[in-house]
């Protein structure tokens, strides 16, 4: 069971997740709906595991998992990104993150990406 922090400025799209995430016994331990927010609650609660929207007001997804990786390098970062981002999701990978998830979402790539991630199969 991974302690996670789901970030999503749209409120239906982290309740969604939650739920696909508790159904697979994990605990949401924080969520967030900026990167500024993100990178507070990361540094506060210190998640096994990150799921980060790409674009949100205040400061991107990009810009939070790059400062969370200064304070962390090995934090645990998965992307949510919609079709089409393909550009985004590489610029995401090159700052740190592990892996990314495509809205809308699927609960068994969900579970396979998050074994993936945090056992580094």
């Amino acid at each position: 069971m991974a302690r996670i922090m789901i970030v999503d400025d749209t409120k239906f799209i982290r309740m969604t997740l939650s739920t696909i995430l508790q159904n697979l016994h994990h605990d949401i331990i924080a969520e967030a709906e900026n990167g500024q927010e993100a990178v507070t609650l990361y540094l506060e609660h210190q998640p096994d595991l990150v799921f980060m929207d790409i674009t949100m007001p205040v400061m991107s997804g990009i810009e939070a998992i790059n400062k969370i990786m200064q304070h962390d390098q090995s934090a645990k970062i998965i992307v949510c990104s919609a079709m089409g981002q393909q550009k985004t999701v590489v610029q995401a990978i090159e700052s740190g993150a592990k892996d990314f998830v495509v809205k809308p979402f699927d609960e068994n790539r969900i579970k396979e990406t998050v074994q993936r991630v945090l056992h580094h199969i």
